[in-house]
């Protein structure tokens, strides 16, 4: 297959990752369709061509796969098989999927690796990207409190993570779009070293100019005041501070092995030959959500 893409089909197109490989596509001059549940909210750029699909109803997603030659896929397991058929039927050639890299150290049995084995299955090109902890992942967390007050209340203040920029995850699922050299490639993403929460917050302090003080409270602190903010952080709070696990089931275990997730893994640079983007920049980045 030639390095050079007709169409590249980016699924969760208006989601954490996907709006960074849509953005990467475009300004790498390579046509891009954007397919998203609600076509009128989704604040793309006017040169992408943004249709609506939801991978959870394959029978509709015919027309979105005409003319496209490659596809990133946010994994949805229930239908991974009937989109991958799909897309091998209408002629797409390459499939780049965001996975995790709980199923590099076996902690993801069900979610990703269904979507993973219905892929390499399929007769198509692939590469897999399984990034680790999101850098913004205490975006909705923490924003609120430190706009508000200039303050983080949260346990783990000295636990250590290598959280990853999401940009980078778009940058390497990009590079396994575009570059040949990818296909059959399995790349687990970490940012560049690791960093307690404690850190993390002393970092956007710096990025704003300011002192943001980080309040350690218990684990039921933290919930109580997650379920408050409502939204996403209500959302997420369980799984976050450790009271379900991964798969949404009730934590019983608060040993079990995460150590292999808590150092780098060298994907970032592997797949796009620079280093990761380290916590500090991911800071800077965010800047005006913790105005």
């Amino acid at each position: 297959m030639s390095d050079e893409p007709e169409k590249v089909l980016v699924t969760g197109a208006t989601g954490l990752v996907g709006r960074h490989v849509v953005e990467q596509l475009r300004r790498a001059g390579v046509p891009v369709r954007a397919l998203t549940r609600t076509p009128a909210t989704a604040n793309l750029p006017a040169e992408v061509e943004v249709v609506q699909g939801d991978l959870t109803e394959p029978a509709a997603l015919a027309s979105a796969f005409a003319g496209v030659d490659r596809l990133y896929l946010f994994a949805v397991p229930e239908t991974a098989r009937e989109v991958v058929a799909l897309a091998h039927e209408a002629g797409v050639r390459r499939v780049v999927v965001l996975s995790a890299a709980a199923v590099t150290v076996g902690l993801d049995t069900y979610h990703h690796p269904l979507v993973e084995q219905a892929v390499m299955d399929s007769g198509l090109e692939w590469t897999m990207v399984r990034p680790g902890e999101f850098m913004t992942n205490m975006l909705q967390v923490w924003a609120p409190s430190v706009r508000a007050e200039r303050v983080v209340r949260y346990p783990f203040a000295d636990q250590v993570g290598v959280p990853v920029h999401e940009a980078d995850v778009a940058a390497v699922a990009v590079a396994a779009l575009l570059q040949d050299r990818h296909v059959g490639a399995i790349y687990t993403l970490t940012g560049p070293a690791q960093i307690t929460y404690r850190q993390q917050v002393a970092a956007i302090g710096a990025a704003l100019g300011e002192e943001v003080h980080y309040e350690e409270v218990t684990r039921e602190r933290a919930r109580d005041l997650l379920k408050a903010q409502g939204g996403a952080a209500a959302a997420s709070a369980d799984m976050l501070l450790g009271f379900v696990d991964y798969g949404g089931a009730e934590s019983t275990d608060q040993a079990e092995d995460h150590s292999e997730l808590l150092r780098p893994w060298p994907g970032v640079h592997d797949a796009t030959g620079r280093p990761a983007r380290t916590f500090e920049e991911w800071a800077r980045d965010h800047i005006a959500d913790f105005r």
